[in-house]
């Protein structure tokens, strides 16, 4: 297959060209903070030699957690330019969470930035499991906790750092990292033994980022509201948009009379949403000229209402292009062009795309042979998108692949158009909101409760969040109490974080069970979803 030479830049060398590409022009905007490409190369290149300084370079990990800021972007921005592997931790995990993924990745710094996050920061400070020399690096003076724990106790602060040393120079061969490095850890859930760590080099970034370039419906006037965090996806399209000489609007948060406000008031041509997102956007009465400058709404992360979907082209125009990919094959798996949405075509409007030029894809039957159009396989891919395998996980890695291909987990239909259209999953995972949560790990978290005997958890059709998270549970006492399910929600949310916590919580006498004993989840999701056209929603 013909391909563009994709090894010809390493994932460091785009984003220098990224923070390089138009000097002149706006490029970041964060309230009122507003920076030319100029001063936005002068953070990062400040940025990179404060890294330095802290004896950061080829070979360190560096994990960053903090919600949505010019400050968290640019210390994510610089950690790819010095070359070093940068982990995006999200900011709404427990720290029960965050301290397995930490423990795994065994970083040489933690940057953190301020808010909720340096509360989570501070309990994890001190956890004999992590580095001794692990740095903690604030993202400016901010305390933390209510003992009022400062940045002198945990660490330097970054910004302060970037404001006392002179720009690297981006261009200095002695900065560069070859194609085979690992450029970034990302955590993903995992069906048992805890989260794993998706190792992604310099080759399968560089190729997912100019794959968006190649293959995106980019309007010519770029400017793109930041939203979801910058942990995950929105993080790695924001070096698109500036490759383009876009600029990047950075929103804390997702709330619908900002998007409505930022809109206009920043003539946003572009962003990129989640369906919940979308169906809140929807839900608001309408106004006139609503989001009337919005030419591109990338959408992903999870399964899309092909109804709210068309409502969505009606009211705001044809401007949706959907993504397709996941940690281990970033983004651009395939790509439903805003062109390709036909609100005449439901079938259409459920599907995933066709898959893009940088990857080889075949539906595949599970001993490996591929299956025809029209009939049901797993989507299997090949190419320099994938990852290198899993964090010290070989038994894991192997399991991912077959022959060289990479098993989403994704089980599609192929028109014969090309079109690929998800059906059901493999993994056990619900995607509630645009986050991958997988059921083991709450039910894991409920069996640890001494009010659960037993639990199953599985994701239910839900009109807003895509997917619910669900627990049946047999109680440990007869009589659970009117308000035992509120105390295992909280329960959840405090170990593993709000995402996790199940919306719904049914209390049974006996799980039904297969053949081999085990708790029978298909009977239990054909409750939910035997009157949806498909298995994912």
């Amino acid at each position: 297959m013909n391909r563009p030479p994709a090894d010809s830049l390493t994932y460091q060398d785009l984003i220098i060209r990224a923070v390089s590409r138009a000097p002149e022009v706006e490029a970041l905007v964060d309230g009122n903070l507003r920076l030319t490409g100029r001063e936005l190369h002068d953070r990062v290149a400040r940025t990179v030699n404060a890294y330095r300084s802290l004896g950061l370079g080829v070979g360190s990990r560096v994990a960053l957690i903090g919600g949505n800021s010019a400050d968290y972007l640019i210390a994510q921005l610089s950690a790819a330019a010095l070359g070093v592997t940068f982990t995006g931790l999200h900011p709404l995990a427990s720290v029960t969470e965050l301290t397995q993924m930490l423990r795994r990745l065994q970083p040489q710094a933690l940057v953190w930035g301020p808010g909720p996050t340096a509360e989570k920061v501070a309990a994890l400070h001190g956890d004999p499991a992590l580095p001794a020399d692990l740095a903690f690096v604030s993202l400016g003076p901010g305390g933390v906790g209510p003992g009022g724990v400062g940045p002198s106790r945990l660490g330097p602060d970054l910004l302060a750092l970037a404001a006392d040393v002179p720009p690297a120079d981006l261009a200095d061969p002695a900065l560069r990292v070859p194609m085979s490095a690992t450029a970034s850890i990302s955590f993903t859930g995992g069906t048992t033994g805890g989260p794993k760590g998706v190792v992604r080099s310099q080759r399968a970034l560089a190729c997912s980022l100019t794959t968006m370039l190649a293959e995106w419906d980019w309007p010519p006037e770029l400017r793109f509201l930041a939203l979801a965090p910058l942990t995950h996806a929105t993080g790695s399209i924001v070096p698109a948009v500036l490759l383009r000489g876009g600029c990047v609007h950075v929103r804390p948060g997702f709330d619908v009379e900002d998007v409505y406000r930022q809109v206009a008031a920043e003539r946003i041509t572009a962003t990129f949403l989640v369906p919940t997102m979308i169906y809140r956007l929807l839900d608001r009465p309408r106004a006139d000229g609503e989001l009337a400058s919005l030419r591109l709404a990338i959408y992903g992360a999870s399964a899309m209402s092909a109804t709210r979907l068309a409502e969505g082209i009606r009211r705001w125009g044809p401007v949706f292009m959907q993504l397709y990919g996941q940690v281990e094959a970033p983004n651009t798996i395939s790509v439903l062009r805003i062109a390709e949405h036909d609100v005449g075509d439901p079938g259409r409007l459920a599907s995933c795309g066709r898959p893009t030029l940088n990857v080889d894809v075949a539906l595949m039957t599970p001993d490996g042979q591929p299956v025809p159009d029209g009939a049901v396989g797993e989507i299997c891919v090949s190419g320099p998108l994938l990852m290198d395998g899993y964090l010290d996980d070989p038994a894991a890695t192997a399991a991912a692949f077959r022959d060289g291909w990479l098993r989403t987990g994704d089980v599609a239909v192929r028109d014969p158009d090309g079109f690929l259209t998800i059906v059901d999953r493999i993994k056990d995972m619900i995607v509630s909101g645009g986050f991958n949560i997988f059921a083991g790990d709450v039910e894991r978290a409920l069996n640890d409760h001494p009010g659960v005997r037993e639990c199953a958890v599985i994701g239910v059709p839900d009109d807003v969040w895509g997917e619910a998270v669900m627990a049946y549970v047999v109680p440990a006492a007869a009589d659970p109490g009117g308000d035992q399910a509120a105390a295992l929600i909280a329960h959840v949310r405090a170990v593993k974080g709000s995402a996790w916590a199940p919306k719904v919580i049914e209390f049974v006498s006996a799980l039904p069970l297969t053949g081999l004993g085990k708790p029978d989840k298909k009977a239990l999701r054909g409750r939910h979803w035997s009157s949806q056209k498909r298995a994912v929603h």
